[in-house]
């Protein structure tokens, strides 16, 4: 089975391997008295402080939320998506230290006393959860995974640390980043996204490759975009690699790169502190809290430097931003962006459902989300948000109460708010748990959480 990924700028309507396929509308039906029987029962141990917990909500239909809700069998209650934060039982049983969601599947950094694994579930289509095989005798492999099962790393022919700190996944290939600074890469490389040559008509389902990327100095944070790969250097040079036709490889040139190069312009001579990217627009800061962007800017993302050309393939600062203060956090989505500063206060700006109400679908410049929305009142009048995430098109915000609040396009009730209504401004999400970390696919979002004391 040879997968070839298709390119559109059309990502308001949330891409993704799913586009094109219908599911039921997961309206509740009445449980008979025979089936309550037969109702899944979950067992958790005692909280303890500190436990580590994993939430996730949105469509389960691709296993992306491993929660063995997807498949139907006869006389079962079962669900196309779920509305709800649902706690997942694979979390319990294992240390989970780092999530990643892509387009219907997800990865799992999970620690051991000897390493850290890596394990993922959902579409599995491109081999970037690598080779599963099916039970049975013919062990043919599986295209789908409704639960987390462990990725085979061993096949890379450079093996580095066996300690993972970070994953990071696109629209159909993932990347590990280990603990002495080389980066894994998995699944599709039609356009050079992981790293290394491309070959024509590859069969990444059937024989998936895991490629070890060393760059001539450590790797310190790692990006995807949705067909490209962003590596943060110790001495805060990005390289990247993948799809370009928007500029987004930032190396000066447009087309198809294959092995990773550093990505310079305005970044020349600056220590990046951080990189972010979900689809086709870059965004970068730097130690002082500066913003630097490129790629696609055909929704006024890149502010004034994109005006005569929306794809901008050379880093730029965008001095737009100057009056915000000092960024600390960077959230780049398929169509808007949104930036965090010192104080706490999140700005957007671009086009989509920006945080304003739904009279506000554009903004040329960034505008701060008024602080009351993030958990600010006369109560707790010191409330911030701490750190900011987007996928697409819906968006997340943790304050320092450890509180997430969403907002954006609700496809499939990846927003969590218990209905599949879109959400024009932040709004507080039930959760049981102190949030560390939210990260958002095309059609899901999963957290990282941690257990009240």
């Amino acid at each position: 089975m040879r997968s070839t990924l298709h390119r559109c700028h059309s990502c308001l309507s949330g891409l993704g391997l799913m586009h094109n396929r219908y599911y039921a509308s997961g309206s509740k039906r009445s449980v008979l008295r025979q089936d309550v029987s037969r109702l899944p029962v979950h067992q958790f141990p005692v909280a303890k402080a500190n436990d580590t917990r994993v939430y996730v909500w949105g469509l389960a239909a691709t296993g992306a939320l491993g929660m063995q809700t997807s498949v139907k069998k006869q006389a079962q209650v079962y669900t196309d998506f779920v509305q709800h934060p649902s706690r997942l039982t694979f979390a319990e049983g294992h240390t989970v230290s780092d999530v990643a969601t892509g387009y219907g599947f997800t990865v799992y950094a999970v620690n051991t006393k000897k390493e850290t694994e890596l394990w993922g579930t959902g579409i599995n289509t491109d081999g970037q959860l690598g080779f599963q095989k099916a039970p049975g005798p013919h062990k043919k492999p599986l295209e789908l995974l409704i639960y987390p099962a462990p990725i085979d790393l061993s096949t890379a022919k450079i093996q580095p640390s066996k300690r993972i700190v970070q994953v990071a996944a696109g629209r159909a290939h993932v990347l590990a980043l280990t603990e002495d600074g080389a980066v894994l890469a998995m699944g599709n490389n039609a356009y050079g996204q992981c790293g290394r040559t491309i070959v024509p008509e590859e069969d990444y389902f059937r024989n998936p490759v895991v490629t070890t990327i060393q760059l001539e100095e450590p790797v310190q944070a790692i990006e995807c975009g949705q067909d490209h790969s962003l590596l943060l250097t110790e001495s805060g040079r990005v390289f990247s690699c993948g799809w370009s036709d928007d500029g987004q490889a930032g190396q000066g040139r447009y087309g198809l790169i294959d092995t990773p190069g550093v990505a310079e312009g305005d970044l020349k001579g600056e220590k990046i502190a951080k990189v972010s990217s979900s689809c086709d627009t870059v965004l970068a800061i730097n130690e002082k809290g500066e913003l630097f962007g490129w790629g696609n800017s055909e929704y006024g993302q890149l502010g004034d430097v994109a005006q005569d050309n929306p794809q901008i393939n050379t880093p730029r600062q965008l001095s737009f931003t100057k009056e915000c203060g000092k960024i600390i956090d960077i959230a780049a989505g398929g169509s808007y962006c949104l930036i965090l500063n010192e104080h706490g206060d999140v700005f957007s700006w671009g086009y989509g459902i920006l945080g304003f109400g739904p009279e506000v679908q554009h903004r040329p410049n960034p505008t701060r989300i008024p602080p009351t929305l993030f958990g600010r009142n006369e109560f707790n009048p010191n409330a911030k948000v701490v750190s900011i995430a987007s996928g697409i098109t819906h968006c997340g915000a943790i304050n320092d109460q450890h509180d997430l609040y969403m907002w954006g396009h609700n496809r499939y009730a990846c927003l969590g708010l218990g209905h599949k209504n879109d959400q024009f401004f932040p709004l507080k999400v039930a959760l049981n748990a102190r949030v560390q970390k939210v990260t958002c696919g095309v059609d899901h979002t999963v957290t990282l959480c941690k257990a009240f004391v």
